[in-house]
């Protein structure tokens, strides 16, 4: 890995001051000798050689450019996948899956084969792991097949309930307002989160809704949400979780497709100093952004909040018996471009697989403090948490501001979800390299597709579209807006007699294991953690000038790593036009697909053409 930095050996005391000069004098003396001692007893580039200096030498406190520096000084000659995080193992044996395989497997690759080969055992293992019991046998008449059969629960019911790793006086939320930075955080027990909800489900019965009616929920993620979330659930209905930063007509088109009867939203959105208007849809409960007074009047059939809540304050602290439902019964809709170009199709999800991968992959355990900032306010360290969920555009942010400095890290186990392309991505279990995945899913099988459509021999490395095995507990059966069985397994090749799922991504498979995402095999793209697909843009793009022909909507990874930038090539009606200002039409994409689309996204760059590139069957090629 030839990567411009000096190797370990051949670092001088200088070169670390250049680094650390801000820090108490002697520090860079005081490092320089232990990296010297650990080079003496390791090598320069061995992965013994990172793990001491890990333990060493690096410090919050140290500037990340200096951690840099030591990482790639180390694996200077290393060659490809050089681990990034290497586990301790006598931590590694204190994980969920740790304890796991103390009792019942050898290593975390036989534990991973088992569930894919006996998904029973593994499943009723799993899940007697996380309090729920069950008994089912596999359907093989779909290709999907069917998980426990016959079963009936409600899962907000499981998570409200009492077990031996839950109490009435335990912590079940921690946040904090907008605008409330200065204030201690708020805390709520299972006792009071459990009343809360049960109000709440007690309240939208009084709707009149029929059972498994869809309901949206429209919102920053705060704490009422999540309660809204969990007695929607609990009440028997299917949630439709819709992005707060989506603009009118795709919060308007994803109520159609899902048909949902109602929604709950709030008044505004506080951002800092801002208000951002929120409300202004259809037939909703509304929640003020602040304290009980709205900014706005609500409109007839609209429901304040606290009107909502007093149809039913007779019934304070009264359990809400939680209505059972098949255990294939949907829970939640959302928004899902996938593997079409349409991007309004919904999925319905499963979530006992979510809360499963939380225990195996993330190592979740009973008081663990776990933050997913998508809208939520910044309290990590107030709150303690110790598994935080990010983006790379949030942990690109961090570095390039240096606003997290001085801060208390030291209770954080930091995780990345999405796209891996910093030094953020670490594995409990085994080591972990840069922008990379080290391992399958529990219960998922990964098949990389040649160029002639069918799987390469297992373990072998290669690039090409990725494939999953069809059996795997949680996986979606049903779209609202599209066929399932033509979306995910129509044209798809035979594996052992079971036709193979399509993932959409093309995925390359290393020498030493590990696995590159390198984007979407069909027409959508991830745009900061947003998928979206490019025929929405482009229909957008093609109207917004009167100059314009046709475009075609590119997701460009930046060559430093980090969410892909969108960028329009552009084929003009005349094709001898120069006088056109690219910038300014750029700055006019840009207007017309956050108006249109959504707020978040940016036009980085617009590319004019002569024609776009396309296949004999006239497909645009918009990855050639």
């Amino acid at each position: 890995m030839n990567n411009g930095y000096k190797a370990l050996d051949r670092i001088t005391r200088s070169d670390i001051e250049e680094e650390v000069g801000t820090v108490a004098a002697g520090v860079a003396e005081r490092i320089h000798e232990r990296l010297k001692e650990i080079v003496r007893n390791y090598g320069a580039d061995t992965p013994d050689t990172w793990r001491s200096i890990c333990e060493r030498v690096l410090s919050p406190d140290l500037p990340f450019s200096f951690h840099q520096m030591m990482y790639y000084g180390c694996y200077n000659g290393y060659g490809a996948d050089p681990p990034a995080w290497i586990p301790d193992p006598g931590t590694a044996i204190l994980t969920n899956v740790g304890h796991l395989l103390e009792r019942r497997g050898k290593d975390f690759s036989d534990l991973q084969e088992f569930s894919v080969s006996n998904p029973e055992v593994y499943w009723k293992t799993v899940l007697d792991e996380m309090s729920i019991s069950f008994s089912w046998e596999s359907n093989s008449s779909e290709p999907v097949g069917q998980w426990l059969p016959g079963a009936f629960l409600n899962p907000a019911e499981n998570c409200l309930s009492l077990n031996s790793k839950r109490s009435l006086e335990d912590i079940a939320v921690i946040w904090r307002d907008e605008g409330d930075d200065i204030l201690p955080v708020n805390r709520m027990t299972v006792r009071e989160f459990r009343t809360e909800v049960w109000l709440v489900a007690h309240a939208i019965k009084t709707l009149g809704l029929d059972k498994g009616s869809a309901i949206a929920i429209d919102m920053p993620m705060n704490v009422n949400s999540v309660v809204i979330y969990l007695a929607i659930v609990l009440a028997g209905y299917v949630v439709v979780s819709i992005a707060d930063s989506f603009a009118p007509r795709e919060i308007s088109t994803r109520l159609k497709i899902s048909e949902a009867k109602a929604i709950f939203t709030q008044d505004l959105i506080i951002r800092g100093d801002k208000s951002i208007p929120l409300y202004s849809h259809q037939w909703q409960v509304v929640i003020p952004a602040r304290g009980s007074s709205f900014s706005m009047k609500l409109r007839d059939g609209d429901i304040s909040w606290p009107d909502f809540l007093g149809r039913v304050k007779h019934f304070k602290e009264c359990e809400f018996a939680a209505v059972e439902q098949p255990v294939e019964a949907f829970t939640t809709s959302f928004s899902h471009s996938g593997t079409t170009a349409k991007g309004n199709s919904l999925d319905q999800c499963n979530t006992f697989e979510a809360a499963a991968d939380a225990w195996c992959h993330l190592d979740i355990h009973k008081g663990d403090v776990v933050a997913w900032p998508t809208n939520l306010g910044w309290m990590m360290e107030d709150a303690k948490v110790t598994m935080l969920g990010v983006i790379p555009s949030i942990v690109r942010a961090w570095k390039s501001t240096n606003c997290m400095a001085g801060y208390d890290w030291s209770a954080i186990r930091l995780r990345n979800y999405g796209f891996l392309s910093q030094i953020w991505m670490f594995q409990a279990v085994f080591a972990q390299s840069l922008a990379a995945f080290s391992t399958p899913a529990m219960g998922c099988s990964l098949f990389i597709l040649g160029s002639d459509g069918y799987p390469i021999p297992e373990n072998v490395p290669g690039i090409g579209e990725l494939a999953l095995g069809p059996l795997m507990f949680g996986a979606s059966n049903k779209l609202l807006n599209a066929d399932h069985h033509d979306v995910y397994f129509k044209g798809m090749p035979l594996w052992k007699g079971r036709v193979l799922r399509r993932h959409g991504d093309v995925f390359e498979r290393t020498s030493r294991g590990y696995y590159h995402a390198h984007g979407r095999a069909d027409d959508t793209m991830n745009l900061g953690g947003i998928k979206v697909s490019s025929v929405e843009i482009e229909r957008i793009c093609n109207a917004a000038d009167n100059s314009v022909l046709e475009t075609a909507a590119i997701g460009v990874p930046p060559s430093g790593g980090g969410p892909e930038q969108l960028v329009i090539a552009v084929v003009f009606k005349d094709s001898e036009n120069t006088t056109t200002d690219l910038n300014q039409l750029r700055i006019s994409f840009n207007s017309t697909v956050q108006k249109k689309l959504n707020p978040l996204f940016r036009v980085s760059q617009v590319v004019p053409l002569s024609s776009l590139p396309r296949t004999a069957s006239n497909k645009v090629m918009r990855r050639v």
